[in-house]
């Protein structure tokens, strides 16, 4: 198997931290991650599909702890491999790409327990507003009850999630996400929440184009 191509990639994008302060021990852990990666995608033609099945494949056998940590290097990566010169570009100026990680994570919990407690969950003002919201938009879009009940769950376990965050905005949403992924056992379960997230992400952070965006992607893929 040839790997040139990706120790170029792992090299660039190293570099690119190094040059941001990341300190020995992020380089560390983001390098033994990306060449587990790698043994993955040597044979891979440069394809977003092909690398989100490698994504998929490789976040199993990661400690349910590290989800956000390797998925954040997986995204951040993805150009690189691509040669995608615009997009690391535009990583290398963006003042939202920064090196150290969130120190916050949500509560340890089992999915079941999440979902038992959907049954007695109280939700204030500021969680019922973008619930109902969402609500309302996956019904104008002709959603059907079952349908509309799966996803307002999923969506509540993402605000239940996200109540010991620090700060509401989307690094904060994000590492949510990637920490309660591991969660989902069955893929297909997994994809689903993540496109539910994604819908919901819009409503819970005001975007008053929010209701546009529900039953568009179904693709549930770890890396948007």
């Amino acid at each position: 198997m040839n790997m040139i191509r990706e120790k170029e990639a792992i090299n660039a994008y190293l570099k690119l931290l190094q040059s941001k302060g990341a300190n020995s021990s992020l380089l560390h852990k983001r390098s033994l991650f990306l060449d587990k990666l790698s043994a993955s995608l040597g044979n891979l033609a440069l394809d977003g599909g092909e690398y989100r099945i490698a994504i998929e494949n490789i976040m199993e056998s990661v400690p349910a702890d590290n989800w956000h940590e390797n998925l954040t290097a997986a995204r951040e990566f993805y150009p690189f491999w691509l040669k995608d010169i615009k997009a690391i570009a535009a990583l290398n100026k963006n003042p939202g790409f920064e090196v150290p990680s969130v120190d916050w994570k949500p509560d340890l919990v089992s999915l079941k327990a999440l979902t038992d407690s959907l049954e007695t969950e109280k939700f204030d003002t500021s969680e019922t507003w973008p619930l109902k919201a969402y609500t309302q938009a996956l019904r104008h879009e002709g959603a059907e009850q079952a349908l509309v009940d799966t996803r307002v769950k999923l969506a509540k376990i993402i605000l239940i999630r996200l109540r010991s965050a620090p700060e509401k905005n989307g690094v904060m949403y994000r590492t949510a996400v990637d920490l309660t992924l591991p969660l989902f056992t069955i893929k297909q379960n997994r994809r689903l929440f993540l496109v539910v997230v994604r819908e919901f992400f819009h409503f819970w952070s005001g975007n008053p184009d929010a209701a546009s965006m529900v039953l568009k992607d179904g693709s549930g893929s770890m890396l948007l």
